[in-house]
């Protein structure tokens, strides 16, 4: 059983009974996070995966990487870790796979933009497919929907994490077009309502997604849901 916790815009904590994986840890400064980078260090996760370089994706990703926990992303977002005291940074890019004894992460493109806080450049966005648990997941990161989609779907997916929030990355109604081309079990939305510009209707996606006969689960920070 894959226990999934959302922890507010983007962040999501994956738990298969024997390790866990927090992906774009964005902890401190999130608002809708409900609990603390200390609490959260305490987890002690095998690896922390990062979609972008962009400050509510990286986020804490740097206190994961000094206490060193793996953190798995593009070259130019792991050696910025390196370079700032991370000891365990894994540098990739689109197309490749990382395996690890938890599983593995695949690097997917994504039509976004990606620097960080301080303006160094964080390589390509990306998506990632992730097996874990015994299941296949797809994290879009912030990105729009685009027609190679259909290629990630072509894997067989248990289920998308999908952005709404409009403004910054597709809105409902494109996200649930998505799932057109992805074709998962199981979606869920993100990136939404953290701050005033991120309107985008859960529910409206919700709605589109039964349309395609897709289960969507709409979250709340801190639930946690099972696959």
């Amino acid at each position: 059983m894959l226990k999934i916790r959302f922890l507010g815009h983007s962040t999501f904590l994956l738990d298969d009974g024997q390790h866990r994986l927090l992906i774009d840890p964005f902890i401190e400064g999130n608002p809708q996070c409900p609990v603390t980078l200390t609490e959260a260090l305490g987890w002690q996760p095998s690896a922390v995966l990062v979609s972008h370089a962009h400050g509510d994706h990286w986020g804490n990703a740097l206190d994961f990487g000094k206490a060193g926990v793996p953190i798995v992303a593009t070259a130019e977002i792991a050696g910025y870790a390196g370079a700032h005291g991370a000891t365990n940074a894994v540098g990739m890019n689109i197309g490749g796979t990382y395996r690890a004894d938890w599983g593995s992460v695949t690097l997917t493109p994504a039509w976004h933009s990606s620097s960080f806080p301080d303006g160094t450049y964080g390589g390509m966005p990306t998506g990632l497919v992730i097996e874990f648990g015994g299941q296949r997941l797809y994290f879009a990161g912030d990105t729009a929907l685009f027609s190679d989609m259909r290629l990630i779907g072509d894997r067989g997916l248990d289920l998308a994490f999908l952005p709404i929030g409009d403004h910054y990355t597709m809105g409902p109604e494109e996200a649930a077009r998505t799932l057109e081309l992805l074709r998962p079990r199981v979606a869920i939305p993100m990136h939404y309502g953290t701050f005033p510009v991120l309107t985008g209707d859960p529910q409206v996606f919700r709605a589109g997604a039964e349309r395609q006969g897709v289960e969507a689960r709409v979250l709340q920070p801190g639930d946690t849901t099972e696959l």
